[in-house]
């Protein structure tokens, strides 16, 4: 085992955990996104303007 300084071993400790954790996280999201590319036609509440007043 190389001599490092304790900092140096929390630091390599910090940054495996951060590692596993990150990888779990992106493992766990890959499976759970739904990933849809289709293209819906949009809603027609957002196709056409509003035609309502103002109620002043």
């Amino acid at each position: 085992m190389p001599q490092l300084a304790p900092v140096n071993w929390l630091f390599l400790f910090l940054l495996f955990w951060f590692i596993i954790a990150l990888s779990s996280t992106l493992i766990w999201w890959s499976f759970k996104a739904e990933y849809s590319l289709t293209t819906a036609s949009m809603p027609t509440s957002f196709s056409r303007p509003a035609r309502s007043s103002w109620l002043w």
